[in-house]
């Protein structure tokens, strides 16, 4: 009996796992959602193709629903379809809400649909790029051509001849996703390029738990009525509609997004700060700040007070007309062992002697020990001109210590000269044009200089060379301290507390446009070395964009650089002349928009790189959500954008998206994560070399119970600086609303000059001239230099002309 009864139990249990295992069918007809938005090209046939789909649906048994609203990419509405079908989509076209509730909606089993250039959308999303297959590639041709059917096994091309000859829209691709099955290829004979081989036409693969099929047909409006593209797009749906499962979320891995109302900026302090330039966060959440001009503070988190704690006699000022010096007190950190040591270290420019200095002090009892300062490291560094200093400390695994340098080099045109740099990288080796050639300190094996060091203090104060670094101690021509070299200005590094990887944000050079006979525009970068190695300045910038030799006494151009065997020739290197393959940045953008990184917006630009976010670092009542477990955090200085940005489990890029949009920071400067598992902002304020009432540490809170609008998920997201602007506020002219909402204020004020002049100065130069409001239109635009000093204006080149006028009108108005 009891046996009897085991077995029934036994068959019972065998049951249900088979009934739970079983996935539910949708009851009904199987439903599609066809979208259509368009960020970028928009398809004159986007339209055909709605009804030729709705059309498929009434013949095949499938219900189409259209649409070009990305409200509908959330996971209530996403969860009713069966396959989403991307028709002629491009840009960017989701938010990261909505990207989120798509890869949860793929992962419980849904299907994907891509046709023609749903390739060209979402360039910086690299999980739909897999799901996609493939990146649109280069110009497209338009004309007849012969297709080979590669496999006839599938419903897209079941009962096909070999060939299809049919005319439409070719692409080629990049980033093709290895493990697609290709279903048919055009010949190479199409595109007329040597470079270009058989190009893949359509594929399919099963992808993260869902179906994914794609075409490359669809541009032209005919196509939409041709019986064999039906009959192909028929079986591309059909297979993506699968078995028409109910979505099994419960196989979703992906993490919704918290709520963007769910974050908090708290300002902590404002008004109190000098030219603040690194902080470091102690235990008890105090925090020590560095000056320019050489002031320690200390914000005392229970007082809620701000006090100076030590003085640095650093050089921080010029005297030569219309230079700006960015030496001083430049870098801090506090050492991992802090609370049995007390240590802290300065990075800075002592007024006594020309070089720029690490230095070790005791932080004891609210105040810096002077007499206790052991120098480390330091190292020459030319003085009275301009610019990039680096300045950045952070300690890496094994308590080795990362310190960035700048190249100490003029990035600006040098007067008297009839061939000059323009924008491009400085390479002038002259004899007495030294500060203009680059390549005596970032292109250096044997200089300090345009570096990330690495170093492992002892408690002596003295260092070793760590294992891994670029160079062997000893060898010839070289520094052992270096681990990075081929750096412009290294301006906030952070090290990945897990992996042990290097982050920097590389403020880059000035050129607003590619020169065929110089090389290419500038770019700010965030890089990523997972070991030691060069980066490129001053022969390539971005990824790997070649510049070319330049002769500065005749103006003839030579050769571009090879990044595989760059060689410094320069008469001012003292280290080899061959130097290490060239790493290509990790992110790259220019003033105007950029392809590869759509999000980072246009105008000036500064990049800096805050932590990796790591949540099972930190108390789980103060930490943020898991969502972003593993996730890099950086920001621009000029634009005002903090993004998240998600990595491949080996560290490539694969997403970015942006956290606390439509939040202001008034020129942040340094972000750090303090042992509460908060993020801390340091904030410079709006403008260069001054006390600013809007000089500010902030923190950013996590409240999981606010709450969690759902217009977090549909809104549009801001950009700062880069966004949008032109709405009048108040009584103000429109001009100078739009002055305001813009990244002007960071380098230009009313009445008092900052790093540009100001607006009452630019008024002043131009009353007389006729042609003053195309003039300064046109270097709102485009950028310049030369007029008010060295320093360069960043281009705008996605300012309206319309805006712009208004924004001109109103700085000529106020003479």
């Amino acid at each position: 009996m009891i046996k009897h009864c085991f077995s029934k139990i036994y068959l019972l249990l065998i049951l249900v796992v088979v009934i739970s295992s079983c996935q539910q069918k949708r009851p009904g007809k199987p439903r599609v959602l066809v979208f259509s938005k368009t960020a970028g090209f928009h398809h004159n046939s986007i339209n055909q193709g709605n009804a030729a789909i709705q059309k498929l649906g009434l013949e095949n048994n499938f219900d189409v629903d259209t649409t070009s609203n990305a409200d509908r990419f959330v996971e209530d509405s996403l969860k009713n379809y069966s396959a989403v079908i991307f028709l002629n989509t491009s840009g960017d076209v989701l938010n990261n809400y909505q990207e989120a509730d798509f890869e949860r909606y793929i992962q419980a089993g849904g299907g994907y649909v891509g046709i023609h250039s749903a390739a060209d959308s979402e360039v910086d999303w690299g999980w739909y790029n897999r799901l996609v297959g493939g990146y649109f590639g280069s110009e497209p041709v338009l004309k007849k051509a012969t297709l080979s059917i590669a496999d006839k096994s599938h419903p897209a091309t079941e009962g096909m001849d070999d060939t299809w000859e049919i005319t439409d829209e070719w692409y080629t691709f990049k980033k093709l996703y290895e493990p697609v099955k290709v279903l048919m290829t055009v010949d190479k004979s199409v595109f007329n390029s040597p470079e270009v081989e058989k190009t893949p036409v359509a594929w399919y693969h099963d992808y993260d738990g869902g179906r994914s099929f794609y075409t490359s047909l669809g541009h032209e409006e005919g196509i939409y009525s041709d019986p064999k593209f039906l009959k192909h797009l028929l079986g591309g749906i059909e297979y993506a509609i699968g078995k028409n499962y109910v979505s099994d979320y419960k196989k979703a891995t992906t993490k919704q997004v918290p709520a963007a109302d769910q974050f908090k900026k708290v300002t902590m302090v404002e008004g109190e700060f000098f030219e603040p330039t690194e902080m470091a966060i102690l235990p008890n959440l105090d925090i020590l700040v560095a000056q320019r001009r050489g002031e320690l503070l200390l914000f005392n988190k229970a007082t809620n007070s701000v006090s100076q704690v030590g003085l640095l006699d650093v050089y921080h000022k010029t005297e030569v007309p219309n230079v700006n010096a960015e030496e001083g007190f430049m870098g801090l950190t506090i050492d991992p062992d802090f609370e049995k040591n007390n240590y802290i270290y300065a990075f800075y420019s002592p007024k006594d002697t020309s070089v720029n200095r690490l230095s070790r002090f005791v932080f004891k009892d609210n105040k810096l020990d002077m007499a206790s300062e052991k120098v480390v490291l330091q190292f020459y560094s030319q003085r009275d001109i301009c610019c990039h200093t680096g300045g950045s400390l952070a300690f890496g695994k094994d308590r080795t210590l990362f310190l960035s340098t700048g190249d100490n080099s003029t990035p600006f045109d040098e007067p008297n000269q009839k061939y000059v740099s323009n924008g491009f990288s400085p390479r002038d080796s002259r004899e007495g044009h030294e500060q203009y050639d680059v390549q005596r300190s970032s292109g250096n094996t044997n200089d300090l200089r345009g570096k990330i060091l690495r170093i492992t203090v002892k408690e002596d104060g003295t260092y070793d060379i760590p294992a891994g670094n670029l160079f062997a101690k000893g060898e010839p021509n070289t520094k052992p301290e270096i681990y990075v070299m081929g750096n412009r200005n290294p301006y906030r590094i952070s090290i990945d507390k897990k992996n042990g990887f290097l982050y920097w944000g590389e403020v880059g050079p000035d050129a607003s446009n590619d020169s065929l006979g110089r090389g290419p525009r500038g770019y700010d970068e965030v890089n990523q070395a997972r070991k030691a190695g060069f980066f490129g300045w001053p022969y390539f910038v971005g990824n790997n964009y070649a510049y070319n030799a330049y002769n500065y006494e005749t103006g003839e151009t030579g050769a571009a650089y090879d990044p595989k065997n760059p060689i410094n020739d320069s008469r001012n290197n003292t280290g080899k002349k061959e130097l290490p393959e060239a790493m290509p940045a990790f992110i790259w953008y220019p003033y105007g928009e950029s392809v590869d990184f759509p999000q980072v917006g246009s105008g000036g630009r500064n990049a800096m790189t805050g932590p990796i976010y790591y949540t099972d670092l930190f108390p789980t009542e103060t930490r943020y959500p898991d969502y972003y477990d593993g996730k890099l955090i950086v920001y621009d200085w000029i634009r005002g954008w903090i993004k998240a940005v998600t990595m491949l489990p080996n560290g490539d890029f694969d997403k970015m998206e942006p956290f606390m949009a439509g939040t202001k920071f008034n020129s942040p400067i340094d972000m750090e994560v303090g042992p509460d598992g908060k993020i801390y902002v340091l904030e410079y304020g709006s403008g260069w070399f001054s006390k600013n009432p809007d000089a500010a540490i902030s923190r950013i809170d996590y409240n999981p119970n606010t709450g969690g609008a759902s217009n977090a998920k549909t809104g549009e997201q801001s950009t700062g600086a880069a966004g949008p602007i032109g709405h009048q506020q108040g009584t103000k002219p429109k001009g100078e609303s739009l002055i305001e909402a813009s990244d002007c204020k960071s380098c230009h004020a009313l009445d008092k000059k900052s790093v540009g002049p100001s607006y009452k100065q630019v008024a002043e130069h131009y009353k007389d001239n006729k042609d003053a409001q195309k003039i300064l239109m046109d270097k709102i635009k485009n950028g310049g230099s030369g007029v008010w000093g060295e320093v360069a204006m960043a281009a705008h080149p996605n300012i309206k002309d319309d805006d712009l006028s208004e924004m001109v009108k109103w700085i000529l108005s106020q003479k």
